[in-house]
């Protein structure tokens, strides 16, 4: 019992574990296949990209290229690092940067990120750490693209059927951290990976634990079962003493993401731009915001966030017009004998999303419109709703890049399952903008298509954008060198470091 005792002490002296909470099941721990924001946060301590932003998501850096540079408008070299190792051993290389390409271009995989390489002629090796990209033509986002996590050849060269791969739940990466153990619904475990290039991360494993309910989480980071976790606007103003903010600190900022309310385009009852443009008069976006965040957010004007050279400042938020609403409603052919019914679906996987719902069901309810509600766990709402395009409207949220592309979400080339046109929108002008945007290198003209595309999305409502929420988390203090930045606080985490404990 002795020898225990000092082998479970010894384990607690010298190693240290990030306790983190995710909301639902990892669907593919595969950067080309994650499309979902617990994929996608696991796959991003696993793999990396050629390139990353740096602290202030202003510049575009090395991360597996240690120089990068553009030839001509259509020719960019990467020179890579010479110093990565997969985490199985392994040397990285070239070949594992034009292999990645060709897989996410196959007609065998379907993800949404391809649209970013298709204006790609070639992907060479010139050498063991060099590669040559060549583009069709100029492309603004370029760089951008090269952000995508790089897979491994040496594993997956033979592999027949990526979608359905064991790679997706045994991941092998060049990153920081290496999946140690996966279960679902219980607990995901990584660890730090020893021959990381830019060395040993300093905590030596990050426990993930799958925990569906929102309360349960907020509880457990109450009482420091949690290191790290995100707090809610109501929960921060209400729920939160002394002792909570002796034990963390809160970090709060704007986030890089906005939640809308889509509907289904493909539906007769939501291509009357009347009906559309009626049910978007009938909703009070700041009431949302009101009663939901306590002033930790903002309302959303459009697509593009505030911030960005694509923000289009001069669109205001929709005035609500009951008596406007419910003419165009009557225009449409609804009135108290022939009502407007639609459901909208969303996940409880954000805890405020059906709050949300159920705050524009009530303001719905004022012109006259029924609206039924369908709350669904997170993976059966994406497997069953969204990507089948099985809804009247779904109540969801984008992260965006400080980079927009709004081919992936407007053009009507990715209206298709798997890709990110969820709705199903199609505007021929819009489709010629997108395409004549996507070669400019100029960034005054960008910006400028940009504004004017944002102002046509929105008087079209496809969507109706809601809010812009701030990202409030709270890191506990036993964390050390924490570097909050402009990209968020996770920048640098490699160096944080967490002081043990002993529990007595």
């Amino acid at each position: 019992m002795k020898y225990i005792f000092l082998f479970l002490l010894t384990i607690e002296l010298f190693s240290s574990t990030l306790h983190l909470a995710t909301s639902t099941n990892p669907s593919r721990l595969n950067p080309i296949l994650a499309t979902d924001s617990s994929s996608s946060e696991i796959a991003s301590f696993i793999f990396n990209g050629l390139l990353k932003y740096d602290e202030n998501s202003s510049k575009i850096i090395g991360d597996l290229a240690k120089e990068f540079y553009f030839e001509n408008d259509k020719t960019l070299i990467f020179k890579l690092r010479d110093d990565v190792t997969w985490q199985d051993g392994e040397k990285f290389s070239a070949k594992d940067v034009v292999f990645t390409y060709k897989t996410i271009i196959s007609p065998k995989i379907a993800s949404p990120y391809s649209a970013s390489f298709r204006f790609i002629e070639s992907v060479e090796v010139i050498d063991t750490f060099t590669v040559k990209v060549i583009y069709k033509k100029a492309y603004f986002k370029a760089l951008e693209s090269w952000m995508m996590g790089i897979i491994p050849y040496h594993i997956l060269k033979d592999e027949k059927n990526l979608m359905t791969s064991s790679f997706n739940t045994n991941p092998i990466g060049t990153g920081a951290y290496k999946l140690y153990q996966l279960e679902h619904s219980k607990n995901i475990i990584l660890v730090a990976n020893d021959n990381y290039f830019e060395g040993k991360a300093k905590i030596d494993r990050i426990s993930f634990h799958v925990i569906f309910d929102s309360l349960t989480r907020f509880l457990m980071l109450k009482s420091t079962a949690l290191d790290v976790g995100s707090v809610e606007p109501m929960q921060y103003e209400r729920q939160l003493n002394k002792e909570f903010f002796d034990d963390f600190k809160v970090y709060e900022n704007i986030s890089h993401s906005y939640t809308y309310l889509g509907f289904n385009l493909r539906d007769k009852k939501f291509q009357n731009r009347d009906v559309r443009k009626a049910l978007s008069l009938a909703i009070d976006r700041q009431e949302i915001v009101d009663i939901l965040f306590f002033k930790h957010a903002k309302v959303c004007t459009g697509p593009f966030l505030p911030a960005t050279r694509a923000f289009n400042k001069d669109v205001k938020t929709p005035k609500r017009d009951i008596k406007e609403a419910k003419r165009l409603l009557k225009k449409a052919g609804y009135d108290e004998n022939n009502r407007f019914e639609f459901e909208i679906a969303t996940s409880n996987s954000n805890p405020i999303r059906p709050y949300a719902a159920q705050i524009i069901q009530h303001q719905l309810k004022e012109v006259g419109v029924i609206v039924k509600l369908r709350v669904m766990e997170w993976q059966a709402f994406l497997n069953m709703v969204v990507f089948p395009h099985k809804f009247d409207s779904v109540l969801l949220g984008w992260g965006l890049s400080p980079t927009p592309d709004p081919y992936l979400f407007w053009h009507s080339d990715n209206d298709k399952k798997g890709a990110f046109n969820l709705v199903g929108y199609h505007n021929k002008k819009i489709d010629k903008m997108i395409e004549k945007s996507q070669t400019m290198i100029d960034r005054d003209k960008l910006s400028a298509i940009w504004k004017e595309m944002f102002k046509i999305i929105v008087d079209d409502n496809p969507y109706l954008f809601l809010y812009i929420p701030n990202s409030i988390t709270a890191i506990n203090n036993d964390i050390k060198n924490v570097k909050p930045s402009l990209s968020g606080v996770w920048y640098d985490y490699i160096k944080w470091d967490k002081t043990t404990k002993i529990l007595k």
